[in-house]
C-alpha cells in the first residue's frame, strides 16, 4: 500500500463523501476512487460501502481506520523531523575532544557556532585518543578534535585547526621559574608529575632517553586537577600543550633542545556522509581564526 492511498481513504472516512474528499486532497474524484479501489484490492475486501446518499465505512474499513491514522500521523511526524534536521532544527551534534585540548581555546569557537545555529544541541565527550578514534569509526561521534603523535589511519580525514608547542609547567617557586627557556638536558634527574594516559608520553620519554635525560616520575594521576595541584605544590614539573594550561599559579616555560609540538585537527570518517550539523561545524571551523603557537622551539618533534 502507498501513503497516498491511506491519505485518500482517511479523507473519505472523515467526509463520507468522495467529491469532498477529492477536493480536500486536491485530486480528481476518479483518481481518488481508483486509489481506494487499489487499496481495497490489496487488503482483500471493501473499505467503503458506496450507496447512493449513504456512503459509509465497511466493517473492514472501521477496523483499519485507527491503523491507517497511526501510519499517516507517523509519516507526517517523520517528514517534519527530517525537515527540521535538514534545517538544523532540533539537531544534536556529537563531538569528541581529546582530554588535553584546552577548553578555553575551543570554547569561543563552540559558542560562536552555537549562536549561529541555536537549534543545534552540542554534546561534547572528553576522551582519550584511542577511544575517540574507536567511537568515531563506530558512529557514536560525528566529529572529533584531536592530535595524534603518529599519522592517522586512512579511514580518517583530518583538517588542521591550530598548532601548539609543549611547555614545561613549574611552580612559581621552582628553580626554573625564571628561566627564559628550558633545555631538556636541564631536566635530567628532575622529579616529574605525570598525567596518566598522556598521548605524547611515550614519544617525549623516548626522546628524553635518546638525549640522555632521565626524569624521576614521582606522581601520576588521570585527573588533570591532581596533576596541576602537585605541580603547584612544588612536588615536580610537568609538560603541557601551551593552550591547555590556563592556571595563573603555574608558570609555563618554552621547552627546547629538542622541542615538542602537536597539531590539533578536526577529524571525521573519510567518505562518510555528513549531517547538516557537521557540515555547518566544518564550515565554521574553516572560518575561525585559531591561535598561533607562541613557544617556538629550535626543533619540533610531532
Amino acid at each position: 500500500m502507498e501513503m497516498q492511498q491511506i491519505k485518500y481513504f482517511l479523507a473519505v472516512a472523515d467526509t463520507l463523501n468522495f467529491t469532498r474528499a477529492a477536493e480536500k486532497c486536491n485530486i480528481s474524484q476518479p483518481a481518488l476512487t481508483r486509489a481506494i479501489k487499489a487499496l481495497e484490492s490489496e487488503l482483500g475486501g471493501p473499505l467503503i460501502n458506496r450507496e447512493q446518499k449513504n456512503t459509509h465505512l465497511s466493517e473492514l474499513g472501521r477496523m483499519m481506520t485507527p491503523y491507517f491514522q497511526t501510519i499517516y500521523d507517523q509519516s507526517v511526524s517523520a517528514r517534519a523531523t527530517a525537515s527540521q534536521f535538514r534545517k538544523l532544527d532540533r539537531a544534536t551534534l556529537k563531538i569528541g575532544a581529546m582530554c588535553t585540548i584546552g577548553p578555553s581555546i575551543v570554547a569561543g569557537f563552540l559558542a560562536h557556532y552555537a549562536r549561529a545555529y541555536d537549534n543545534v544541541e552540542i554534546n561534547v565527550s572528553a576522551l582519550g585518543l584511542e577511544t575517540l578514534k574507536q567511537r568515531l569509526l563506530a558512529g557514536d561521534l560525528e566529529v572529533a578534535l584531536l592530535a595524534s603523535p603518529t599519522p592517522l589511519a586512512d579511514e580518517f580525514h583530518a583538517m588542521p585547526l591550530f598548532h601548539e608547542n609543549f611547555a614545561l609547567a613549574v611552580a612559581p617557586t621552582h628553580r626554573l621559574a625564571n628561566a627564559d627557556v628550558v633545555r631538556c638536558i636541564e631536566l635530567d634527574g628532575e622529579p616529574y608529575i605525570n598525567r596518566a594516559n598522556c598521548e605524547y608520553y611515550d614519544l617525549v620519554h623516548a626522546t628524553f632517553i635518546a638525549n640522555g635525560v632521565r626524569t624521576r616520575r614521582v606522581f601520576s594521576s588521570e585527573c588533570e586537577e591532581w596533576v596541576v595541584g602537585m605541580i603547584k605544590a612544588g612536588l615536580g614539573v610537568g609538560y603541557f600543550p601551551e593552550f591547555s594550561m590556563n592556571d595563573p599559579e603555574v608558570i609555563l616555560k618554552p621547552l627546547v633542545d629538542p622541542s615538542f609540538s602537536r597539531t590539533v585537527n578536526l577529524v571525521t570518517v573519510r567518505g562518510r556522509p555528513h549531517s547538516p550539523a557537521v557540515g555547518a561545524f566544518v564550515k565554521q571551523a574553516r572560518l575561525q581564526k585559531w591561535p598561533a603557537a607562541t613557544f617556538a622551539g629550535e626543533r619540533s618533534v610531532h
